[in-house]
């Protein structure tokens, strides 16, 4: 089964943004009490302005930092072997299943040198996303800064959710004021998700399939 690298390093991209990593946030999440920039609708407009800039800072680096022939050749390689060998599985040829088995090193060879080429320019980049996430949003967003028409806490528990529920909006220490709500961090990170595919499209930086 083929797995999207793209999806995979956009969650790393962006999970980093979920907690209080340097503790710098209180009880009350992201955000300010008083933002330059107020109400929901221009909040979640300017919010994916911010993610649309910041997906085309993230392609520029990969364009500069990526040898997107090498990347596809490899990606193409890896595409055609994986269709061979599940090929053979399907039709239940033990010869030719064996003949793929011997190319699986030099197959995951290749698997981890894409990985690396993607690796490469997100180590550049998450610092300065940091940054600005941490330093600079919250001074221009308040706490919650879009509505959901639907509750998105699909993940069972505490950690990830991405609306308020009604329990925190009635709690007095909650930041939220309206039942699906969403945080700062997961408009962002939504906006994020929905840009980054087709950025990556017209820029032609793809990461491929593996």
């Amino acid at each position: 089964m083929t797995i999207e690298i793209s999806f995979i390093f956009q969650i790393l991209d962006s999970v980093f943004l979920q907690g209080d990593l340097f503790g710098i946030a209180g009880d009350k999440g992201f955000g300010s009490d008083d933002p330059i920039i107020k109400g929901m609708l221009p909040s979640a407009f300017v919010m994916i302005g911010f993610a649309l800039l910041l997906n085309l800072f993230n392609s520029g680096v990969r364009k500069k930092l990526v040898d997107q022939v090498k990347l596809k050749r490899i990606m193409k390689e890896t595409r055609a072997w994986q269709k061979e060998r599940m090929a053979a599985f399907r039709s239940k040829d033990q010869e030719k299943i064996a003949e793929m088995n011997k190319k699986s090193p030099y197959m995951n060879k290749m698997n981890m040198e894409m990985m690396q080429m993607n690796m490469r320019p997100m180590l550049i980049t998450i610092i300065p996303l940091l940054m600005i996430f941490y330093f600079v949003l919250p001074t221009l967003f308040s706490y919650t800064v879009a509505l959901s028409p639907i509750p998105l806490n699909v993940i069972p528990g505490d950690f990830f959710q991405l609306t308020c529920t009604a329990e925190k909006v009635f709690d007095p220490e909650n930041v939220c004021q309206q039942e699906n709500a969403l945080y700062l961090w997961a408009w962002y990170f939504l906006s994020s998700i929905a840009f980054s595919g087709i950025i990556m499209k017209i820029t032609k930086t793809s990461m491929g399939l593996s």
